[in-house]
């Protein structure tokens, strides 16, 4: 019952929005190159099929790519930062000063930076935008550790490392989950955002651009769906993942 409770409501609100969207579309007589509807974008999808797959692959490897990179570097700096006050108060206004600048200003810069490689860019680009909130989720996961916990433990012997692996880590994984869902569209954002401000011929971004300049509204929409589609899919991964290693903070 629960697990038909899951998939059915979420399909359902995805029905009540393409609804709404066609009505709306149709209460105002927008023509499709002003205005795609749900029902303009089968079509779409069925005409550049092949184009769909082939660029949906390349954004969605580049965007994973960079979202395990940004894993990777996140929970290092989280954990530099929640285990050391020093490090702490170095490290967060370089983060927040580094996340406050628009990376679509960026962009531009790595692309002159790594002229001609066009993979690398993207997923750095991918990685630069979605590293933060897991960082800073680490590091708040590490640094609010009740001091009681340390204490009682010493106590009874445990080393730095024990006490790290039982009761640190685990006490993240919350935070690190929740913070892995933000970085998942943050992923996306930063795929897309090298993909159509330096086009690369490659990626759903590119797609969408050709859509732009060709005025073809019901394909732009469809790449638009089609991303939405992926950050779903990436998304439910995550929570997946998450009740196999953090079920046991989970509320009903």
């Amino acid at each position: 019952m629960n697990m038909s409770r899951q998939i059915l409501v979420p399909l359902a609100a995805v029905a009540v929005f393409l609804l709404l969207w066609e009505w709306l579309v149709w209460i105002n007589g927008w023509p499709n190159y002003k205005m795609a509807s749900p029902s303009d974008l089968g079509p779409a999808f069925w005409e550049f099929k092949h184009l769909f797959l082939q660029y949906g692959w390349d954004t969605l490897w580049r965007t994973v790519l960079g979202l395990l990179l940004s894993v990777l570097v996140g929970v290092l700096l989280g954990m530099v930062m929640g285990l050391s006050r020093i490090a702490r108060d170095a490290l967060y206004p370089l983060l927040v000063g580094f996340n406050a600048i628009p990376k679509a200003t960026v962009v531009p810069v790595i692309a002159l930076l790594l002229v001609g490689l066009d993979d690398l860019n993207t997923v750095l680009i991918a990685f630069l935008i979605s590293f933060f909130p897991i960082a800073v989720s680490v590091s708040i996961g590490l640094s609010t550790l009740e001091p009681e916990y340390r204490d009682i433990l010493r106590a009874l012997g445990a080393s730095p490392t024990t006490i790290f692996l039982k009761i640190a880590l685990p006490k993240t994984l919350p935070e690190f989950f929740g913070a892995l869902k933000v970085a998942v569209t943050l992923a996306f954002i930063g795929t897309n955002l090298m993909e159509i401000v330096e086009p690369h011929g490659k990626g759903l971004g590119h797609l969408f651009d050709s859509g732009k300049i060709n005025a073809d509204y019901p394909l732009m929409f469809a790449v638009l769906i089609a991303l939405a589609f992926l950050g779903i899919l990436l998304f439910y991964i995550v929570v997946a993942l998450e009740r196999i290693f953090a079920g046991w903070a989970e509320r009903e």
